[in-house]
């Protein structure tokens, strides 16, 4: 076989290329613009990157998919290599610690010997013939037991729920890692019940003539957020992906008036809005 077919099949040889590239680019006569970058100064890419790939599967554009999974890989070399340079870590490490995490969390296939080797300290775990919903509460209760290591007073139930999440996100952890001890709603009524009690109490703050309504407002807002989230959650339903759909829907609901309309939107009368929207509707269904 040629060298270089082998080569081009080898994820080892491609990956380790990336990471001399990476590295290049940061070297002093590299690029500038790399060499300018911090952990604060490329967030924001990482974030865009991961929104970039949901969106690719949500389309199913497998080709856009690849790209952006690149580029997301991207974040994790750069993250890498900036913490290489200042002696944090490397991205052997990084790789190693990914290693070790996978075995340790999942002895139903490695096996309880290679687990504990790899870290596990969780006692007592149904390993055999199980199912996923097993497996996420072994996966629980090995991260959970994780946190322990070290400390004398046990970790709050909610300190695996990150807060650098994403506030929907975030909600439906905590909202799930509290369910879990039994604090929910007994009955999915009582959240109904529960989002009357918070408009009602957003109206009242709207409504309200002190100094601090606003403030007050965007409290009563958070609890009616938060209310929503654990309504989905309560359903069964990803609220972050069903927002993405809503958001996808209006868009395209949108731009169809956009391209109905003999003229600019913001000529036209509410009531004419309104129809063009009902027919976007009724279009956007058949």
């Amino acid at each position: 076989m040629d060298s270089k077919q082998t080569q081009s099949n080898d994820p080892e040889a491609r990956f380790s290329e990336a990471v001399g590239i990476m590295a290049r680019l940061r070297a002093p006569g590299g690029c500038p613009w790399d060499r300018e970058q911090d952990f604060n100064s490329i967030r924001k890419y990482t974030l865009e990157e991961t929104y970039e790939v949901l969106d690719a599967i949500e389309r199913q554009d497998w080709p856009h998919l690849k790209d952006e999974l690149g580029d997301l890989l991207l974040q994790v070399l750069f993250y890498a290599q900036m913490a290489s340079e200042a002696s944090h870590f490397t991205i052997t490490d990084v790789i190693d610690g990914l290693n070790r995490k996978l075995i340790r969390r999942h002895p139903h296939v490695f096996g309880d010997a290679a687990s504990a080797a790899a870290g596990n300290v969780a006692p007592s775990l149904k390993i055999e013939g199980i199912d996923s919903a097993q497996v996420l509460r072994n996966w629980d209760e090995i991260k959970a037991a994780e946190k322990q290591v070290g400390k004398t007073q046990p970790v709050s139930r909610l300190d695996s729920v990150p807060r650098s999440l994403p506030a929907v996100l975030e909600a439906v952890k905590l909202g799930s890692r509290a369910a879990k001890c039994g604090f929910d709603w007994p009955e999915i009524e009582g959240l109904f019940t529960k989002l009357a009690e918070e408009t009602s109490e957003l109206k009242e703050a709207m409504s309200s003539e002190n100094a601090g309504k606003q403030h007050e407002i965007e409290n009563e807002v958070g609890d009616l957020l938060f209310t929503v989230v654990n309504l989905a959650r309560r359903l069964n339903v990803d609220p972050e992906m069903a927002l993405r759909g809503t958001n996808a829907k209006f868009r395209s609901r949108f731009q169809s008036m956009e391209r109905e309309s003999d003229e600019p939107l913001e000529r036209l009368s509410l009531e004419k809005l309104d129809e063009l929207w009902t027919s976007a509707k009724k279009s956007d269904r058949r």
